[in-house]
């Protein structure tokens, strides 16, 4: 019986979270940086999809996606109106 391994999986999301987080850090633009970290984010949800962790992928789905994009562009706007 063939068991499917998941350690080819789990290595290219670690690629692909380990380019993000360079991304991230090398973006100079605040807003794509954000938009840059959104992704990041979904990525870091989907390595912990597959470690099997749902509870904390479903708080950081909400947290980097949803929750930080946000806060960070309404202190810009508020920022620049001053």
């Amino acid at each position: 019986m063939l068991v499917a391994s998941l350690e080819p999986l789990q290595y290219s999301i670690f690629i692909l979270v380990a380019i993000a987080a360079t991304a991230v850090v090398l973006t100079r633009d605040v807003q794509r940086q954000i938009v840059v970290n959104g992704f990041y984010g979904i990525l870091l949800v989907i390595l912990f999809v597959v470690f099997a962790a749902p509870d904390v992928a479903l708080s950081m789905l909400a947290v980097s996606t949803v929750g930080y994009p946000l806060v960070v562009l309404i202190a810009i706007a508020k920022g620049r109106a001053k």
